[in-house]
């Protein structure tokens, strides 16, 4: 991506789709000693934990960008909005209900797609980056989601393992 942006010279993007959701995530923030850790474990906040560390990955991949010279690549990442799809397919009764009432309160999946399309695309978004959008606009993360300590923590946490899985391998 750094080679095309630079042979292009056109600005990179890169888009991590999270969730509002990330706002209902364990007290912690990452639970980085649990995370395989059945006792404790929750469904929604298992998710939120998952959409915030998009969040916070975006943010900080626009930190290390930012760093190299030269290098026009832009990170951000945004929530889609309620959009009518399977995820609650394992909840059954929140699956009927969700299935039911989207067709009225919920985004089809083009609706959907238009906040993401937005950030990949449009020239406003050129050069504007660590950023999360809602609704085709920058909009305000949680607290946990703009924490640069939990950031690098969670940068850090993820090359370790993959160091630890290329060795293994």
């Amino acid at each position: 991506m750094k080679r095309t942006a630079q042979e292009s010279g056109r600005e990179g993007r890169i888009v991590n789709v999270s969730s509002e959701g990330h706002r209902f995530t364990y007290r912690e923030g990452i639970r980085f000693e649990k995370l395989n850790d059945q006792s404790g474990y929750g469904n929604f906040v298992a998710y939120g934990q998952s959409k915030l560390a998009n969040i916070l990955h975006a943010n900080e991949l626009a930190r290390h960008l930012k760093e190299e010279e030269g290098v026009e690549i832009t990170a951000n990442s945004l929530h889609p909005g309620a959009i009518n799809t399977n995820l609650f397919r394992q909840e059954g009764f929140v699956n009927a209900i969700v299935g039911f009432l989207g067709k009225f309160v919920f985004r089809n999946v083009q609706q959907g797609a238009a906040t993401t399309c937005y950030v990949a695309l449009h020239p406003q978004v050129k050069g504007k980056t660590g950023l999360y959008f809602n609704d085709s606009n920058i909009a305000q993360p949680s607290q946990h989601a703009v924490d640069t300590e939990l950031a690098r923590k969670l940068w850090d946490f993820s090359l370790d393992l993959i160091n630890r899985l290329s060795q293994n391998s």
